[in-house]
């Protein structure tokens, strides 16, 4: 495992997380480890917690109002059908959300259920795995677009 997944958001303090797109009021806004859907995001929230209830209302409010930003960017820049939002914390027990776009290519089996359903072995393939001579460009569009919003709704 590469060393900043250890500490994704002190990585992305640091410069070292690769994923990073930005920096938004609420956290910051990575790509997914793997791209099986492209555009696939997270909101990493920061200061870290441990869930959304433990924010006050004012930085919830901006939490969620980042989250839809990115959203919005995915469909600027991707044009799904949809974008999921999940927010779990079930493995990783700080606040983050999955932000994934879905697509009419998807078979129709998958398109209404949720991601996890894909088999393991397709979701997380090597040929997904970001990086940023695959999927360098992508990122830089998204991060252009979530910009562009910021400085539109701030």
């Amino acid at each position: 495992m590469e060393s900043w997944k250890l500490d994704r958001i002190g990585s992305c303090e640091r410069g070292e997380n690769p994923t990073l797109i930005c920096k938004m009021r609420s956290g910051y806004a990575v790509m997914g480890d793997h791209q099986f859907l492209p555009g696939y995001c997270l909101l990493l929230g920061y200061p870290q917690v441990s869930s959304l209830n433990e924010l006050p209302i004012a930085a919830r409010n901006q939490y969620l109002l980042d989250t839809t930003l990115i959203g919005d960017a995915i469909i600027s820049v991707c044009k799904p059908l949809r974008v999921n939002y999940s927010t779990l914390m079930n493995l990783d027990h700080y606040l983050h959300t999955h932000i994934e776009a879905r697509y009419g290519h998807e078979p129709e089996f998958y398109k209404t259920k949720p991601t996890w359903y894909y088999p393991h072995e397709q979701r997380f393939g090597d040929e997904y795995h970001f990086c940023n001579k695959k999927y360098g460009e992508l990122k830089c569009k998204i991060e252009a677009e979530i910009i562009r919003l910021m400085k539109e709704v701030y």
